[in-house]
């Protein structure tokens, strides 16, 4: 808390190169690259931080094997493309991940036809990961007996990449690189639209969480990054552009492991488009929906619902088939589609592709993201730059390398130290891979504070909460250096607690009070009091 209060005074006293408005990931990569290469930068959300589209993808970072049916070859290059990049810079976070897909009788396309298709996106991604193969029935039925193959007229497997945390926690990390290169930036706090004078954009701004006090940003340019509320911000603001958003409703349902491989089982849904069962450590993540909105404040219907456990029961052959009493958790976003004419008009909606548009109004030094997705973050972010530099902001460092993990050798020395204090051989209940595995995962150089911490007081290598993976040492360096504002920001978006455990369970956890306690001092009971309230 007290870095935000920090920095809401930061807000009101300094001018800045960049305002960008919009914490999710096209703001959080903006922010990260244009404070790493030297600009002076500010980054505002009226919620928290990755608190919309962000926080609700499939966290999957995959080159877009579904454009290979429209034959746009290019985008499906630049997104393999895109992918390599990612899962060479954080080979940590973003790995190859094994698709099993498996093909019913009367589906559109022969079998062969498509694993003609995955070995051509294969050729298209440059070889990087594993080769495709074909899966006859009995090959299924041996590597996945819980595939129902009564109908089925085989199969094949390709490879893709997955996010191996929580998708909130990978873009927080975006907006920490930005604070540690001096960004300012705050959460719930909201733009309430901005003007030009002389030469600047005087933004009028709100606090969300503090009484509702407006203040005013001042800076040279104006990034638009709102997600799926761009074209809301450019009504405020005054800005035409020619790309516009079309939104699409995705949810997802949480339940109990399903499958034991570490492997996406993916499926064409009733509807024809791609479903998947996605692991999240010990539990499995199903969906998704496609459902045209026209508002971003949307929720999971019934209908939602029945659609993905009726999908899912079909082609599983579950002992007990899913009903709502297994969902533990759910995840129900809108994505922003960029499109030209009137949103969604005269298009296919399920072929709209999620590639990101940037549109520039130069004389208003303006400039608005549209759509865009996780695999294709960096590109964004120095697409960005190289445009606020264009616009005659001074970029002091325009070659720094502003994203990927550390070099080697603090990895090395990580992990070094972790192996001195027995994390290596240290696993808990809720997770199979070594406590030090997680922690450079989640942290990386920022890691190496906690084993100091961890060495000062064993007790800080406690699970917190039980029933979870979350350290006591990571509760504190969370209330420390990671802005968290309400409850909710800790359990579903810094950590991935609220996604696999049910809202009663994290309730009665021992340990949570405690963990308020680090995270909110004397205002612990309200801000359990405020959550509870919010998840009844």
């Amino acid at each position: 808390m007290k870095l935000r209060g920090s920095n809401l005074a930061k807000l009101r006293q300094q001018q800045f190169d960049v305002l960008v408005v919009g914490g999710g990931i096209n703001g959080a990569v903006s922010a990260a690259a244009l404070a790493g290469k030297g600009a002076q930068v500010a980054l505002i959300d009226r919620g928290d931080f990755a608190g919309l589209t962000s926080m609700n993808t499939s966290n999957l970072a995959w080159g877009g094997i579904k454009y290979m049916e429209t034959w746009d070859f290019a985008l499906v290059r630049k997104l393999c493309v895109s992918r390599n990049h990612l899962m060479r810079s954080y080979p940590s976070t973003v790995q190859e991940i094994r698709f099993f897909t498996t093909l019913t009788r009367g589906f559109r396309y022969r079998p062969s036809y498509l694993l003609l298709g995955a070995w051509l996106y294969w050729f298209i991604g440059s070889c990087f990961t594993r080769t495709p193969r074909f899966l006859a029935r009995k090959r299924i039925r041996q590597e996945e007996p819980l595939v129902d193959t009564d109908n089925a007229t085989g199969g094949f497997e390709y490879s893709d990449a997955y996010l191996h945390d929580n998708d909130a926690r990978f873009v927080f990390n975006f907006v920490r690189t930005a604070l540690d290169h001096g960004c300012v930036a705050a959460n719930y706090v909201e733009s309430l639209g901005a003007k030009r004078e002389g030469g600047w954009w005087v933004a009028r701004a709100r606090d969300v969480v503090d009484g509702g006090a407006e203040f005013e940003i001042r800076a040279r340019v104006l990034i638009n990054a709102a997600g799926p509320y761009v074209d809301a911000h450019n009504v405020l603001t005054g800005e035409k552009t020619l790309h516009h958003h079309a939104l699409s409703k995705g949810i997802h349902l949480i339940v109990r492991r399903l499958v034991a491989e570490r492997r996406v089982l993916a499926f064409f849904a009733d509807d024809g488009r791609l479903f998947f069962v996605i692991p999240m450590g010990n539990r499995t993540c199903i969906g998704t929906t496609d459902t045209p909105v026209s508002d971003p404040n949307v929720g999971v219907t019934d209908e939602d619902v029945a659609f993905v456990l009726d999908n899912i029961n079909k082609r599983l052959k579950l002992e007990h088939p899913l009903t709502k009493a297994d969902i533990i958790a759910t995840r129900c976003g809108v994505r922003p589609l960029a499109v030209k004419s009137e949103p969604g008009k005269g298009r296919d909606f399920l072929q709209l592709s999620r590639k990101h548009a940037v549109e520039m109004q130069r004389e208003d030094a303006h400039i608005s993201i549209f759509g865009g997705k996780l695999t294709d973050c960096l590109n964004v972010g120095n697409e960005i730059s190289g445009l606020v530099r264009s616009l005659g902001i001074a970029l002091p460092h325009p070659d720094y390398k502003w994203y990927g993990e550390p070099p080697a050798a603090v990895r090395d020395e990580f992990f070094h130290q972790a192996r001195l204090l027995g994390l290596d051989d240290y696993t808990s209940p809720e997770s199979s891979e070594p406590l030090s595995t997680r922690l450079w995962r989640r942290y990386a150089a920022e890691a190496i504070g906690l084993l100091e911490n961890i060495r000062e007081d064993p007790r800080q290598a406690d699970v917190l909460i039980k029933g979870t993976e979350y350290l006591r040492c990571e509760v504190a360096q969370a209330a420390r250096r990671e802005m968290i504002t309400k409850l909710e920001d800790f359990l579903r978006r810094r950590s991935k607690i609220a996604l696999v455990e049910r809202a009663d369970d994290i309730r009665r956890s021992p340990g949570l009070t405690e963990a308020c306690e680090l995270l909110f001092g004397d205002q612990a009971d309200g801000k359990l009091a405020e959550y509870f309230a919010a998840h009844a």
